[in-house]
């Protein structure tokens, strides 16, 4: 946690205030779900139906929206 308590504030209001799309990010939003989608679907392909698949996907689908906040908050 950061002495700085301007800093903590900063975070805050970043990571919890809504972020309008700015021009550009729509494409970075679809190129990283398409590509997410691909690996997707290549794990639904080569990897067994099971509890570890799923925490895969589930991951998977965390870096997406992990990723996407960061361009939201970060551009």
């Amino acid at each position: 946690m950061p002495s700085d308590p301007k800093h903590l504030n900063s975070e805050i209001e970043i990571r919890f205030t809504y972020h309008p799309v700015k021009e550009g990010q729509v494409e970075k939003y679809e190129v990283i779900r398409d590509q997410a989608k691909i690996l997707a679907y290549t794990l639904e392909e080569l990897c067994p139906p099971c509890r570890e698949t799923s925490l895969a996907l589930t991951y998977l689908e965390k870096v997406v929206m992990f990723a996407n906040a960061g361009i939201a908050r970060r551009s």
